[in-house]
């Protein structure tokens, strides 16, 4: 079957898999450039996403632009989503059964979009893709390769905003992700 972004956003706008279609306002898939070589993976939308239909509008969002913007990426460069694409009642961590239910539409994007570095943001989106036993404080910054992507974590945009310590530690982490980016798309103009 030939995959496109409209049988994406058809299946997420009438997904009813799981709970959290009950309590949605928008159905949030993700922003940014569809052909990136770089993808950050948050783990779903809060209560501005919901409203909006937008990944990482409201505050954390905010951080991350100027995060990003840091290192010279965008959305103009760069795929930004979630885990799961509805958000979850009072910004609570997903369920199990709920990341479940959506992890295909995420296989989906990737499938899409192809990129070469998957940025997990946070410990949920590290503990789906990374290992379930994943220790975002000990492991952020660790690179593995993976069935062609180079897959690394860093903190969360909301976990600086309440905790400044993690800030040094995550600018670390996008400096290594900035490095790693241009190496690979050096290699592949060689």
């Amino acid at each position: 079957m030939e995959k496109s972004w409209e049988i994406l956003e058809g299946a997420c706008l009438s997904c009813k898999k799981c709970r959290l279609w009950e309590m949605r306002t928008n159905v949030v898939i993700g922003k940014g450039n569809r052909n990136a070589d770089i993808m950050f993976i948050g783990e779903g939308p809060g209560q501005q996403e919901d409203l909006t239909g937008v990944p990482f509008v409201g505050p954390a969002g905010q951080l991350l632009d100027k995060m990003l913007a840091s290192v010279g990426l965008s959305t103009e460069n760069a795929y930004i989503c979630n885990i799961v694409k509805c958000r979850p009642p009072g910004n609570r961590d997903p369920h199990e059964d709920e990341i479940q239910s959506c992890i295909n539409y995420l296989r989906y994007q990737l499938a899409m979009i192809h990129p070469k570095i998957i940025v997990c943001l946070g410990r949920i989106a590290a503990t789906t893709i990374l290992s379930p036993d994943f220790k975002i404080t000990k492991e952020h910054g660790i690179w593995v390769e993976r069935k062609g992507y180079w897959i690394t974590a860093t903190f969360h945009p909301s976990a600086l905003l309440r905790d400044e310590s993690k800030k040094r530690p995550a600018w670390e982490d996008l400096q290594a992700i900035r490095r790693k980016l241009d190496e690979l798309q050096n290699t592949e103009t060689e």
